[in-house]
């Protein structure tokens, strides 16, 4: 069987919820099938930023229909189907082709050329939409509130603030409403300029971020991807109209304004690790 030599194509980057496609391989691996297509609505997990998870939803064709299981970005170089972490290359890599693997029960009956329809659990998505957003405005105000942290100049993000969130981000996770961001302050952050007594009043660094967030939401700003192509492979930046105009890169999916971030909260957390000093940022816009 060959494997596709082009890349997935992409919808969901423009919200959309629904794709029409074309089977271009299938394989069985344990109890399951890798179907490739040849473009889908279905965001997927990257295993080099995996923060956002896979969408959930169906596949259907000629009235049957299959369970979305999972959703993962894929390669190939020519002779073999690598998965997810068994990616070998990073995204890109010249002689690879990356794609989007669906993963469904291998009882499904879906052949290579058949037409399906792809449908994503339009609810799930926006609760994803909503904490990647949340997540990355949040990400923003953190720099605000920490800038008067730094002692040295370093890299800034767009709105000019110095970037804490890139130079000391270990994890971010994308929930459903909301997110969760673990940073690391260690040697190494200290000898760049970064003094950790910004964050002995945790509560007031909290508020700081509070003030800007509210703000922001208040002006009810806009939001969208920006994007060089529709391959899973091309470069795609999220931006908020906010200020001058932030701009960050992302592979996620998004809501289209601030104001779907009304009642959002955030809590800092710091603790002690070996070494250095840990600090979580939680956002929710539940309850």
């Amino acid at each position: 069987m060959t494997l596709p030599a082009s890349p997935t194509l992409v919808d969901f980057p423009s919200g959309a919820v629904t794709s029409i496609a074309t089977v271009l391989h299938r394989e069985r691996r344990g109890d399951q099938a890798v179907l490739l297509l040849d473009r889908t609505a279905a965001h997927p997990v990257d295993r080099a930023w995996p923060d956002q998870g896979a969408d959930r939803g169906m596949l259907s064709s000629a009235g049957v229909e299959a369970v979305l299981l999972d959703c993962v970005v894929a390669a190939t170089d020519g002779g073999s189907l690598f998965l997810g972490a068994d990616v070998p290359v990073r995204k890109g890599t010249e002689g690879w082709t990356f794609l989007v693997a669906h993963l469904v029960y291998e009882a499904a009956p879906f052949r290579e050329g058949d037409s399906v329809r792809v449908d994503i659990d339009e609810a799930y998505r926006t609760a994803l939409s909503v904490g990647h957003t949340a997540c990355h405005l949040a990400s923003l105000a953190l720099n605000r509130a920490l800038a008067i942290a730094w002692t040295k100049e370093v890299p800034s993000d767009s709105l000019g603030a110095p970037n804490f969130d890139a130079v000391a981000i270990e994890t971010s996770t994308i929930l459903e409403n909301g997110s969760r961001d673990e940073y690391r302050i260690g040697k190494s952050l200290r000898r760049k300029g970064f003094s950790t007594a910004a964050l002995d009043d945790l509560a007031a660094a909290e508020g700081a971020v509070r003030a800007t967030l509210d703000a922001w939401i208040g002006s009810a700003a806009a939001v969208r991807i920006e994007r060089q192509g529709d391959a899973i492979t091309d470069r795609r930046d999220w931006l908020c109209e906010i200020e001058s105009g932030a701009r960050i890169p992302c592979g996620g999916t998004h809501v289209a304004s601030l104001a779907d971030l009304a009642g959002l909260t955030v809590r800092l957390e710091r603790r002690e690790l070996e070494g250095a000093m840990g600090l979580t940022m939680w956002t929710s816009t539940a309850g």
